[in-house]
């Protein structure tokens, strides 16, 4: 638990709720970017613990829940009716289409195959040069380098039947999507740390400056989400606006310049707005469950519906 332990004092998060319901002096509304951060704060029940002045809003960082319902049911076609191996990681394949999951197919005789990593799905098409061989590739900037890394290995290994069908999204467009929905009432951001290891804070930078809110690179740990609320609400009570990081451990203002040039090589990623969910769902825990999903965000590990049903205690176990 080295390096990991440090980031889970119940001590520290005493410290770090009392100065925020000490600097807190008025409503404000704050989004967590990814879903790692949403599932940190309703798991270690830091949501029920923050002032009531502090709203916490769950943001668009799930990959696969704003994977596009047409890509899933191409996915689906692909595998059903074109006869190709369909790869991708598990949470895609119990996604719902408009007409099935990629599990229903696989469960009536597509070959749909589970992956840890898209260079495997790269072997499989060496291994079966008479098929061709499809790779889901769906996230956001963290994903992509691995993703396009596939592409360049099939093609330096000659590999001539190996594609991906690619649902990949960008984080700077999606906030700006949030932030200019007349609808939205959010003061500030924790951006997604991770995404930022791999492009930087400098996409950030021009956000906060132009619509007035502070964004702050978060990590994932209970430590990590309380600081990086504290230090956004630091910054409203001041009235700033700015580009601050929290996860300074792990991520630097350039970020992986080696992770951006395999993206680069390969493809332009495109970008996919997202609007935010709420838990006012009729459906939630009842006929929309992980086992029998209506939608995406229950499905994958990073979905807010998901982090609220197993964590949330809003549904019996």
């Amino acid at each position: 638990m080295k390096y990991m332990s440090e980031y889970r004092d119940p001590e520290l998060a005493k410290k770090y709720l009392e100065e925020i319901k000490n600097t807190v002096s008025r409503p404000w509304s704050i989004m967590e970017v990814c879903g790692g951060q949403t599932h940190s704060l309703v798991k270690n029940g830091i949501i029920d613990m923050l002032p009531d002045s502090v709203t916490m809003i769950h943001g668009p960082g799930c990959p696969v829940c704003v994977t596009p319902l047409n890509l899933i049911d191409k996915a689906v076609y692909l595998a059903s009716e074109k006869g190709v191996i369909l790869c991708s990681f598990g949470d895609m394949l119990r996604v719902p289409g408009s007409q099935k999951s990629l599990l229903e197919a696989k469960a009536e005789g597509a070959d749909v195959r589970i992956l840890y990593s898209p260079l495997e799905a790269v072997k499989i098409a060496e291994d079966n040069p008479e098929r061709e061989v499809v790779f889901f590739a769906v996230g956001f900037e963290t994903t992509a380098p691995a993703n396009a890394l596939s592409v360049v290995h099939a093609h330096r290994r000659g590999v001539k039947n190996y594609s991906i069908l690619a649902s990949h999204v960008l984080v700077p467009p999606a906030i700006k999507a949030v932030i200019d929905d007349e609808e939205s009432k959010i003061d500030g951001f924790l951006a997604a740390g991770h995404v930022c290891t791999i492009m930087g804070n400098a996409e950030y930078h021009p956000i906060s400056a132009k619509y007035k809110v502070p964004i702050v690179v978060t990590g994932f740990e209970p430590l990590d989400v309380l600081q990086g609320i504290l230090m956004v609400i630091r910054q409203l009570e001041q009235s700033k606006s700015e580009v601050e990081n929290q996860y300074a451990r792990i991520v630097r203002e350039d970020g992986n310049p080696e992770a951006q040039k395999v993206i680069n090589e390969v493809f332009e990623v495109r970008n996919q707005m997202w609007r935010g969910i709420g838990f006012e769902c009729s459906q939630f825990g009842k006929k929309c469950k992980p086992t029998n999903p209506l939608g995406a965000p229950m499905v994958s590990s990073e979905g807010a519906c998901a982090a609220y049903y197993h964590f949330s205690g809003l549904v019996e176990a």
